[in-house]
């Protein structure tokens, strides 16, 4: 049997592994290509359902899809966030994420409000046994073998979370997108504006935004009616 390789591992072996990680990232990057799947309520009740009934640590996997569905976190974000962009001085779960420049896609760090479920779901981790915790620099979320997460991992974990579920068009980017969705057609209530929402999404450009923004047949027809 030929070794040409620097841990002696067969040729053929070698030549099947990459075959497959290159099949799973041809995946990935066709997925990332579409619009990813915009969750309702029921969809995202069933998500926390599971998570919190059926897998083996709860409280992590909670957090994880808050912080997409309530805080439209991206996967490089969730992996890499760290205990001291989320706590306060004296160690309590704050109002507020600070999500860093160093973190964030093109270095568009934020502020995002915490919301009261994503601060609970914050808080039960924090106090729960499957919390790896040293120091404030440690990340939020840890893999089952006590390292951080990788962003790769965090959108196979969400890949896999939804074909479980059966939710097919779902992705890493589905809670952002439903963010972005559900908080444009509230901005007048809130009495904001796109800007607004810009500034959550951590985006450069409002078009981009924009096109995050999933279009209502209904929205329209009511927009219609009002004039």
């Amino acid at each position: 049997m030929v070794h040409n390789n620097k841990v002696g591992l067969p040729r053929n072996l070698v030549a099947i592994y990459a075959y497959k990680m290159c099949k799973s990232f041809y995946k990935l990057c066709k997925m990332a290509g579409k619009q990813a799947k915009i969750l309702t309520d029921h969809q995202a009740r069933a998500v926390l359902r599971y998570l919190t009934e059926e897998t083996r640590y709860p409280e992590r996997n909670v957090v994880i899809f808050l912080l997409s569905f309530r805080a439209g976190l991206r996967a490089s974000e969730i992996a890499k966030l760290c205990w001291s962009m989320v706590l306060g001085p004296s160690g309590e779960v704050q109002d507020h994420l600070e999500v860093r420049d160093a973190i964030a896609k093109k270095g568009s760090g934020r502020v995002i409000p915490t919301h009261p479920e994503l601060r609970k779901a914050l808080t039960d981790l924090r106090q729960s046994d499957s919390c790896v915790w040293r120091n404030r620099d440690e990340n939020v979320i840890i893999s089952m073998r006590g390292a951080p997460m990788s962003p790769h991992s965090i959108v196979l974990w969400f890949k896999r979370t939804y074909e479980r579920l059966g939710l097919e068009g779902a992705s890493s980017h589905s809670g952002r997108r439903t963010l972005a969705t559900r908080s444009a057609r509230n901005l007048s209530r809130a009495g904001g504006s796109l800007k607004d929402l810009q500034s959550i999404l951590g985006h450069k450009h409002l078009a981009t935004t924009q096109h995050y923004v999933e279009v209502s047949s209904e929205a329209k027809k009511n927009l219609i009616e009002m004039l």
